[in-house]
C-alpha cells in the first residue's frame, strides 16, 4: 500500500492500481510495444498468466515522492530518445493528476527491440 495523510486523514492506494495506471499509461505511448517482466517474480507470471498488472512495473515509495521504474519493449526503427521522454511526461503526470502523489523520478528500460 502506498499511503499519505492529509489533515482530513490517511489516503491509501494499492500497488496494484498503481501499477495498472502506470503501465496503461507507459503501453499508451507510440513505439511502445509491450511490457517487460522484472526478475524472476515476474518471468514465473508471464508463464502463469500472459498479462497481470504489474507486468514491467516497479514503484518504491519515498519520503521526496514515488520512484517508478518501467521496462519497456520499443518497435524497431523508433527515436528511443522521444520514446522514453514521452514516457516520462506522460506517466508523472497521469500519476499526479488521477493520485495527487508527488512522482520524485520516472526511470525507463528499454530491454529489447520488436521487429
Amino acid at each position: 500500500m502506498i499511503k499519505t495523510e492529509n489533515p482530513l486523514g490517511t489516503v491509501e492506494i494499492s500497488e496494484e492500481y498503481f501499477a495498472k495506471l502506470i503501465g496503461d499509461a507507459a503501453s499508451s505511448c507510440y513505439g511502445v510495444a509491450q511490457m517487460s517482466t522484472i526478475g524472476a517474480m515476474q518471468g514465473v507470471k508471464a508463464m502463469i498468466k500472459r498479462e497481470f498488472p504489474d507486468k514491467g512495473v516497479r514503484i518504491k515509495e519515498e519520503p521526496e515522492g514515488l520512484v517508478i521504474d518501467l521496462h519497456i519493449v520499443v518497435t524497431y526503427g523508433v527515436n528511443i530518445a522521444a520514446i522514453t521522454k514521452s514516457i516520462v511526461h506522460k506517466v508523472r503526470y497521469v500519476v499526479e493528476d488521477v493520485t495527487g502523489f508527488g512522482v520524485k523520478k520516472v526511470n525507463v528500460y528499454v530491454d529489447s527491440l520488436k521487429t
